[in-house]
């Protein structure tokens, strides 16, 4: 069975995005990055892939799964699929661009991961965003947090839960260069 994960960029206060949803907050250390797209290749958008040097085939994910506005960026830039080279589910009820690599998912998205989770291959990567996060909060086996060392003070959660305690165990922190920290949570 494969994993759900979100594996997704924070502040120390927990927001992954600024309060327009705009990602300029998170500094952009050239080291950091090729840690990062070195252990997980798959995650670099195919747009950016040849200016940063990113050539591996995926390691961990097969499919990514987000919302429309995480999915949005793609479409201002002109392009049908950030990740190609990836199954890609979008939730929204817009239409999208045709693209043989892009699922919408309209409807039932808990549904729609629990039956990705059966198949085979690798696990799936939950890209963003908090409201997405939040309905999938119980399907969720791992969280991968890239703990970035700025404080935002407001902007888009990590997940836009109502109160209610779900228990992670943390299985690992990782520092990376430029004091970004990579800590694995997995579900109790």
């Amino acid at each position: 069975m494969r994993d759900l994960v979100y594996y997704v960029a924070t502040s120390i206060d927990g927001f992954i995005a600024s309060p327009d949803g705009g990602a300029e907050g998170f500094p952009a250390d050239p080291a950091t990055l090729v840690e990062l797209f070195a252990r997980y290749p798959e995650t670099c958008p195919a747009h950016v892939r040849d200016a940063l040097g990113v050539d591996g085939s995926p390691r961990r994910f097969d499919t990514v799964i987000m919302g429309e506005a995480t999915h949005r960026p793609a479409i201002e830039a002109g392009l049908s699929s950030a990740y190609p080279h990836l199954r890609q589910y979008v939730v929204t009820h817009r239409p999208l661009p045709q693209d043989p690599t892009v699922t919408r998912v309209d409807g039932d998205v808990v549904e729609t991961v629990r039956a990705l989770k059966t198949e085979d291959g690798r696990d799936i990567w939950l890209c963003g965003g908090a409201d997405l996060a939040a309905q999938l909060i119980d399907e969720i086996d791992e969280l991968q947090l890239k703990v970035n060392p700025v404080l935002f003070g407001s902007g888009i959660p990590l997940t836009r839960l109502g109160y209610g305690v779900r228990e992670f165990d943390l299985r690992d922190v990782e520092r990376l260069p430029a004091g970004v920290l990579l800590t694995t949570y997995r579900r109790a």
